[in-house]
């Protein structure tokens, strides 16, 4: 691996997995990376990303820290990712939940 970890920070693909963070119930826009962050705000964007790994590099992350599948930033990660693969329209109910999800982390919304 490319970077030095400590026992309760562990690297798939570059993206950091914060053991401590699994384990509490609640985070912050703070607890999340940068480039996560990025690409989750990018799925609300009117140009959202076009290349299914990247994405699932998002939804992975948001599974992990997130409670799952339950996790409304997962869930549209996935459903875009459907929806990239397969041409189906999206589940557009999921859009909104993520976005009001992100709002209520305090996360930046750098297209408004």
């Amino acid at each position: 691996m490319s970077h030095q970890q400590t026992e309760s920070d562990v690297s798939i693909d570059e993206i950091p997995v914060d053991l401590d963070l699994v384990h509490r119930s609640e985070f912050t826009r703070a607890d999340i990376p940068d480039e996560i962050e990025s690409i989750t705000w990018s799925l609300l964007s009117e140009q959202p990303p076009t290349n299914p790994l990247v994405v699932l590099k998002a939804a992975r992350w948001w599974y992990i820290h997130g409670a799952g599948e339950s996790n409304p930033a997962y869930c549209w990660a996935i459903e875009w990712v459907r929806h990239l693969t397969t041409g189906e329209a999206t589940a557009s109910g999921l859009f909104g939940e993520c976005r009001q999800y992100l709002h209520s982390l305090e996360c930046e919304d750098t297209d408004q």
